[in-house]
């Protein structure tokens, strides 16, 4: 499961004076859709805060290709982009219609201990789950 695919249909609320769903929407459906694929691999934001360990990002970069609009189904395809260590990276390509790329994008998130906000290695439980995805 190093990909996987969730479907969003946006909200009214998520559209600017045009019609057409505000670019910063676009990290708020890829966070979901990360969060689902980390529940999918069997863990969470919250069990690695529990385990003093935050996510936050470091960069991202998203490309614009075409509107999403008041009324289409996307979907999210969030795949790891390697095997993790004090980084980890996700790439994302946000459909609509099932064909038509709406956006792609690429987000680094680093983890850090909660205590000294200092980058750390991710706990190894999470580091061999993601070895696997890599090996079969």
């Amino acid at each position: 499961m190093k990909t996987s695919y969730l479907k969003i249909k946006p909200r009214y609320s998520e559209t600017d004076q045009m019609g057409i769903i505000h670019h910063a929407n676009y990290l708020i459906y890829m966070e979901q859709a990360r969060l689902e694929w980390l529940n999918a691999l069997g863990f969470s934001y919250e069990k690695m805060e529990a385990d003093g360990i935050l996510l936050p990002v470091y960069q991202i970069d998203i490309k614009y290709k075409n509107p999403i609009k008041f009324g289409d189904e996307i979907s999210i395809k969030t795949t790891l982009k390697n095997i993790p260590t004090t980084r980890v990276v996700f790439q994302y390509e946000i459909c609509k219609n099932q064909d038509i790329i709406c956006a792609v994008a690429e987000l680094t998130l680093v983890f850090t201990d909660a205590t000294t906000f200092r980058p750390r290695k991710p706990i190894p439980e999470f580091t061999a789950m993601c070895e696997k995805l890599f090996t079969n």
